[in-house]
């Protein structure tokens, strides 16, 4: 069996190891770096699985790092939670923003940290495998490849978060039809995953901002007291 790759971004000697001891005991294979100087050299040498990513770092914040890594088209869809001593919502809120997949606080419940790992890497196998399966999908001016998980509106490409990508798709698949924060972390995260309803809410409003450019918006609608839905435009092209 492929161990899956794990690479920790932690500053913090003690932390790094403790962490992949945890871990190691669950049959992961752990490459360690203490700065962003040292992630970077590692994921040119191998694309891992999964990146645990440290919110201060000695040479660069982690959101920023996050916010790079996305920008690049090898490691936008890499699942990345953060770890941080940071408690405050506005800060989850920002990690989240920057392309967090989740996000942990210290002190760490190492029992806690496994099963995110574990269901993160689960919902990137279940994407991975319809992938080929899935096709694209299209209303009115907007059109979703699902293969190169590109997003264009009226013909200009859109970048999208991966996470705001899924709930576009989702949405798009189901359109119509509202759903509520519980039913789209169940979709999108997974239903063992531990993020918090919130958390949808953050992804809406990145995705609206990127279709606000684009003059489309309007296609997620709010649905007070029960959730969101895509309002399926009347000239969709089959």
């Amino acid at each position: 069996m492929i161990k899956k790759q794990i690479l920790l971004v932690e500053d913090e000697a003690a932390i790094r190891q403790m962490i992949r001891i945890a871990l190691e005991r669950h049959n992961y294979e752990i490459i360690e770096a203490g700065d962003v100087a040292q992630a970077r050299i590692a994921i040119a040498d191998s694309l891992p699985d999964l990146l645990l990513i440290d919110w201060m770092l000695p040479d660069q914040p982690g959101p920023d790092l996050i916010k790079q890594l996305r920008a690049e088209e090898r490691t936008r869809s890499v699942p990345i939670i953060m770890l941080t001593a940071r408690a405050e919502e506005n800060d989850m809120i920002k990690g989240l923003e920057a392309g967090a997949d989740d996000y942990i606080y210290k002190p760490l419940s190492l029992k806690n940290l496994h099963a995110r790992i574990k269901a993160l890497l689960r919902r990137a196998e279940t994407q991975t495998s319809s992938e080929a399966q899935k096709s694209i999908l299209k209303s009115g001016k907007i059109e979703l490849d699902t293969h190169s998980l590109q997003l264009s509106i009226d013909g200009h490409l859109v970048h999208l978060g991966i996470t705001e990508f899924r709930l576009l798709e989702f949405l798009m698949s189901h359109a119509d039809r509202v759903y509520s924060r519980a039913q789209l972390l169940d979709a999108i995260w997974g239903q063992n995953s531990f993020i918090e309803e919130r958390t949808v809410d953050v992804h809406i409003l990145r995705l609206r901002k990127a279709l606000k450019e684009h003059d489309s918006a309007k296609v997620i609608k709010t649905i007070r007291g029960a959730g969101y839905l895509f309002v399926k435009e009347a000239n969709q092209v089959e």
